[in-house]
């Protein structure tokens, strides 16, 4: 299995996640182990996959600036 293969299944993940239907998952070009997650068309977050032993797991990262709380 390779992102390409799980790329549905973790937009829908997330999707549910995040109760929104506007986030997407991108896959980067040239990085098998590296997708992008926008909200509309807005970049939020990082998503690694990891696969380690057989093990297949995903890292999720997101940076929250102190500029974004205050548009809270």
């Amino acid at each position: 299995m390779s992102f390409k293969d799980d790329h549905s299944d973790l937009t829908r993940f997330l999707r549910k996640r995040f109760n929104t239907e506007q986030l997407t998952v991108r896959l980067h070009e040239k990085k098998t182990d590296f997708a992008e997650i926008y909200v509309g068309e807005e970049f939020i977050a990082t998503l690694n996959r990891v696969d380690e032993d057989g093990e297949v797991e995903y890292h999720f990262q997101m940076a929250i600036l102190d500029m974004d709380l205050a548009e809270v």
